[in-house]
């Protein structure tokens, strides 16, 4: 573990994920932060500095109640790093596999929290393209969406080429199976699932391998019955297949936030009907480019029987 970061002095090793290791600091002020260092032998790698310098500059476009704010980083240095407000509470994903599902009342404040959350980040111009339990930290004060490392930024380049496959399976929309570029309705999407998993612990596409996953979210709808009636209706108007059924934040907040009062929240208006189709040919790229798929999932640190799980299933 290194003694310091950057201006920063390190008091504790916090985890690591496919890019790098994350720490909890201090600044000479004493104020705690988040520092996220890359890997050393990513660091040597251009591609991925050119990632993480894209999620710096997502992460600093937002700067909300919910999110976790950048104070600092450097991109350019021997071994990159990012500096975020630290946020002290267990990830989503953690607190319910420890505790359980959240109650009713629970998940409708989690849901306001990430629809405002929302609303500042498509204000910044990006699409969160990874809103998954993992990435939404529970602070004292409501959710803390964190992680920019895929994100779409309007102003910048594409991430990958057209076609490419990015997110985690088990949250991901029906638009990103099928390598559609990015919108701010695909979040919306996500948002739905992890509503669903905060109050159930499962998934409404239900279990089996992250094809079966990816197959049952692009081809077959939700199961929403396990989900309490204040909630039932808002989480499948999320995970409508098409993108233009779901409700905008704006509508979600509305619908959770505190102007609903304490009662069971409004559903948004009921989709209007549409069948989607399994990898569905994009005007103009084609058909879907496994190959560019192959290499996004490789590049997001996914399996190979994942790549091939989903090469058998797209054929």
């Amino acid at each position: 573990m290194p003694t310091r970061v950057g201006p920063y002095q390190v008091a504790q090793f916090l985890g690591e994920g496919g890019m790098g290791s994350v720490y909890l600091a201090h600044s000479r002020g004493g104020r705690p932060v988040a520092v996220k260092v890359i890997r050393p032998e990513l660091a040597r790698e251009p591609s991925f500095r050119h990632r993480f310098a894209r999620e710096v500059t997502a992460a600093r476009a937002v700067n909300g109640a919910y999110t976790a704010p950048v104070v600092n980083a450097d991109t350019e240095c021997e071994q990159p790093w990012l500096a975020t407000v630290f946020v002290s509470g267990p990830s989503l994903w953690q607190a319910v596999r420890a505790n359980g599902p959240l109650t009713p009342e629970q998940v409708r404040r989690l849901g306001a929290g990430l629809a405002e959350a929302l609303l500042d980040i498509h204000a910044g111009g990006i699409v969160h393209r990874d809103l998954k339990p993992q990435n939404v930290l529970m602070d004292t004060t409501g959710p803390r969406v964190i992680d920019f490392g895929i994100a779409h930024v309007t102003d910048l380049p594409p991430l990958t080429d057209p076609g490419a496959l990015l997110g985690t399976p088990h949250f991901m929309s029906p638009e990103q199976i099928k390598g559609s570029k990015p919108t701010t309705a695909s979040d919306v999407f996500s948002f739905g699932l992890v509503l669903s998993f905060a109050a159930t612990d499962r998934s409404p596409f239900g279990t089996g391998s992250n094809a079966q996953l990816l197959y049952r979210i692009a081809h077959t709808e939700p199961d929403v019955r396990s989900l309490p009636d204040g909630l039932r209706v808002l989480v499948a108007a999320c995970l409508a297949k098409h993108p233009g059924q779901r409700p905008t934040p704006a509508e979600l907040l509305d619908a959770l936030g505190h102007r609903a009062g304490p009662g069971a929240p409004p559903a948004p208006p009921a989709p209007r009907p549409y069948t989607p189709t399994l990898w569905e040919p994009q005007p103009r790229h084609g058909a879907v480019d496994l190959a560019r798929n192959a290499q996004a999932l490789l590049t997001d640190g996914l399996t190979d029987a994942l790549l091939i799980e989903a090469a058998g299933h797209g054929s």
